[in-house]
Formats: C-alpha cells, structure tokens, sequence
C-alpha cells in the first residue's frame, strides 16, 4: 500500500510498480493508468490478490490470460469481468468453483448450465439464489445445493419443496429449513422429528 504516497512519476515506474503489486495485488489501485494496461503488471498483481482486476484497464478485463488467474485466485474477481468472459464457461466455471457467489456475476446463459450451477452450488449452496428458475427446479442442483446448506431450500421450486428426498437433506443439514417446505411435509410427523433432531 506504500505505493499509495509515491510520486506520480514512479507510479508509473514498470519496476516500482510490479514490486509493490507482487507484494500485494491491491496496490494495483495506485498505478498509473499506463501501468493498469500493462499485462505484466495486471497478471502479476491479480495472481497475488485477484479482485485486482477491478483496477485493470478495460481491454485487460477482456483478456482471458488475465481474468483466468484473478477468478481462480478469487471467484469474485468475476464482477469485473467483461461480459464476453462472464459468458465464457471456461472463465465462469473455476470461477464458481472457487467461489459459489460468483455465479452472481455470470452471463444468464451459465446461470441456466447445469455443470455452472452444480460447481457453484456444491461450493456455497445459498448460490442457489443465482441459478435459473429452470435449475431452481432441477432435483440434483437442488439436491447439491440443499446438502451444502439446508437455507437454500428457499430458492427450490415449489414443486421441490415438496419433494421428501429434497426437503429431508435441507432439514437434516439445516432443521430450520423446515420453514421453506411445503406445508404438506411441515405436517409430516417424519419430517418435523428430522427437523428438530
């Protein structure tokens, strides 16, 4: 972060600047915009800290050699992609697989892919919330998302949340869980002794 209080001059000194962002990616932010376009600089700097890449020039955060690291670094490094690379499943996929919430931030397209999906859910299963409304009523994503974190019964399908082989993981992992299940299986003796065990 010393880079911060350094002239303008060696903010946009090559060497100065990849010390410091090796150090610690996020001194990226106190780069001279020459230097927030230079890959060397880029990659280095999102290899140490990826969400380093909101700091990168435009045309970076649209090449693959660059995104790729910073989102395997850091999922959330996804955020600040180019759309072209938030729909590209070779960005998004370890993206998700890093960080579940990471699906936030991909293209509509890989929010309805299952491998997307699975990868996010079986991370963080509340990443649920991301996932189309036709993966929403997919019994394995659910099924994944569910055993991970028993909360993202929220986010099923009604028809879901009445499915035992759904709600029965989500209550076991989660006896909270029961409030989002249909209220057929809230009245299930079985179901409610799950829960509350």
């Amino acid at each position: 972060h010393a880079l911060a209080y350094a002239s303008e001059r060696l903010k946009d000194d090559k060497d100065v600047v990849l010390a410091a962002v090796t150090q610690n990616g996020y001194a990226l932010a106190y780069a001279s915009e020459r230097l927030k376009d230079d890959k060397d600089v880029v990659l280095a700097a999102v290899t140490q800290y990826g969400d380093a890449l909101a700091y990168a020039s435009e045309r970076l955060k649209d090449d693959k050699d660059v995104v790729l690291p910073a989102v395997t670094q850091d999922g959330h490094a996804l955020a600040y992609a180019s759309e072209r690379l938030k729909d590209d499943k070779d960005v998004v996929l370890p993206a998700v697989t890093q960080d579940g919430h990471a699906l936030a931030y991909a293209s509509e397209r890989l929010k309805d892919d299952e491998d997307v999906v699975l990868a996010a859910v079986t991370r963080h299963g509340d990443a649920l919330a991301y996932a189309s409304e036709r993966l929403k009523d997919d019994k394995d994503v659910v099924l994944a998302a569910v055993t991970q974190y028993g909360y993202a019964l929220l986010y099923a399908s009604e028809r879901l949340k009445d499915d035992k082989d759904v709600v029965l993981p989500a209550v076991t992992q989660n006896g909270h869980a029961l409030f989002y299940a249909s209220e057929r299986l809230q009245d299930d003796k079985d179901f409610v002794l799950a829960a509350v065990t």
